[in-house]
């Protein structure tokens, strides 16, 4: 469908020979000559873009654009004046105008302008079709006690810029959690960035928190700007934190008291804003009194403390959890899903969740997947054991496994305990970081 233009000049000539043109270029083009008129032509029709007179009978054209501009119009602005001035130009723009073409018009510049706008209106579009799915995905889904508990609490600490610490089990939703209190921060238009501190391997943390200079290590072909940059101004997310060597807890609580950081290589310090979200399956209080976490830095991080209620004690929100997975699911499936059997949701509200919402994801695509009806009935339904039934006793020594083996056995267990890599990495006797490790590792 071509795009539509709407053409505002009280000189007729002007008019018809832009429309003209613009429906020679493919565009679909209208021509009125009054701001009255435009201001009723967009109440009928979408307009991509508009070219507007500054100078017209009754409302002008600046008084039309701040109209427009308070209206629900979408689209792009393009004035054009035969007696254009710095001020006139300079008071168009900061009332929205794209852009300000002077009289008499090249045909050709004027084409520009108005393929440049339409590139624009597109972006912008295209940007609010992004953020809106953002946050239907990442969406705090369930009416639950605990749930309106949950944010209530993040609409008290979204506002500050205190440093939050959230606890949860693995597959509770710890980093939906984290983007809410940035979505709901004055931070919210700056970067959200994650880094999960299990993945990271232990040589390489300082250079991912901080950045590098390129030869600082081998294999630093190239400067690299590090997370704590990446995140300036906006939310820094990290996740499993409790998984960070003690030689990279050092540098964090180094940055976080300093404000600043220095690339791996480089002398010069770097001021850094970041608001610093952490998370953690593991009680960090706990780590502390074994001496595997530094207690400053848990200081540090926990000015706020978020707890996340499992599935198993969210049971009221099943079904509308489910609902929610399933939206989405038929539009990447490509399928027609009405909804769950009763008898389906019944399974579901006997299962004890121990891979919590992420656990429900992965049965509801299972089910979707394999059974060939609209209705799902769950007769494919396979929950992921209990953590007692499922997860052996660590070995006494670290397994044997050759270095060349060690993907394929990681990537395995990974299958066998259906995504879920705490189960995977105990029933391989290694850690979660180690876990990673062999999912990164060619052999």
């Amino acid at each position: 469908m071509a795009d539509s233009i709407l053409i505002v000049d009280d000189e007729r000539g002007i008019r018809e020979t832009l429309r003209a043109v613009l429906e020679d270029e493919g565009f679909d083009a209208v021509a009125v000559a009054s701001g009255e008129e435009c201001l009723r032509a967009v109440k009928e029709k979408i307009y991509s873009c508009i070219l507007l007179d500054v100078w017209l009978p009754g409302i002008d054209g600046l008084d039309t654009l701040e109209r427009l501009e308070s209206s629900d119009f979408g689209g792009s602005v393009v004035m054009i004046s035969g007696h254009g001035n710095i001020e006139t130009a300079v008071r168009a723009t900061k009332l929205g105008a794209f852009d300000f073409i002077e009289k008499p018009l090249s045909i050709e510049k004027t084409l520009l302008t108005v393929r440049n706008a339409l590139r624009q209106h597109q972006l912008e579009r295209t940007n609010t079709q992004l953020e809106a799915e953002l946050s239907r995905e990442y969406a705090m889904v369930g009416d639950s006690v605990a749930m309106r508990a949950l944010r209530k609490q993040i609409s008290i600490v979204a506002p500050t810029d205190g440093r939050v610490l959230i606890y949860g089990e693995s597959g509770t939703g710890k980093e939906l959690v984290a983007r809410a209190i940035h979505g709901q921060s004055r931070r919210t238009k700056l970067p959200f960035v994650e880094v999960n501190s299990a993945a990271i391997p232990e040589e390489l943390v300082e250079a991912e928190l901080f950045g590098n200079v390129k030869g600082a290590f081998t294999g630093a072909h190239r400067q690299r700007l590090g997370k704590f940059e990446l995140a300036n101004r906006g939310t820094l997310f990290l996740d499993e934190i409790a998984d960070l060597s003690q030689h990279a807890q050092v540098a964090l609580l180094r940055a976080i008291q300093q404000r600043e950081i220095t690339r791996v290589g480089g002398e010069h310090t770097i001021p850094v804003d970041a608001r610093i979200i952490t998370a953690s399956h593991q009680s960090l209080p706990r780590l502390v009194r074994e001496s595997k976490f530094r207690a400053d830095l848990l200081f540090r991080l926990n000015h706020l403390t978020i707890y996340l209620p499992p599935l198993r004690d969210r049971k009221d929100d099943l079904e509308v959890l489910s609902q929610a997975f399933l939206s989405r699911l038929k539009l990447q499936l490509n399928r027609s899903i009405s909804g769950l059997s009763q008898g389906f949701l019944e399974k579901l509200r006997q299962h004890s969740w121990p891979g919590n919402v992420r656990e429900l994801e992965h049965v509801l695509r299972q089910a979707a997947i394999l059974e060939d009806a609209s209705l799902l009935t769950g007769r494919f339904f396979q929950p992921i054991p209990r953590p007692t039934e499922f997860v052996p006793s660590p070995p006494a020594s670290p397994p044997r496994i050759p270095k060349t083996s060690r993907h394929r056995a990681a990537k395995e267990a990974v299958e066998a305990a259906q995504g879920n890599k705490s189960y995977a990495a105990a029933s391989l006797g290694i850690s979660r970081k180690t876990l990673y490790s062999w999912l990164n590792s060619t052999g």
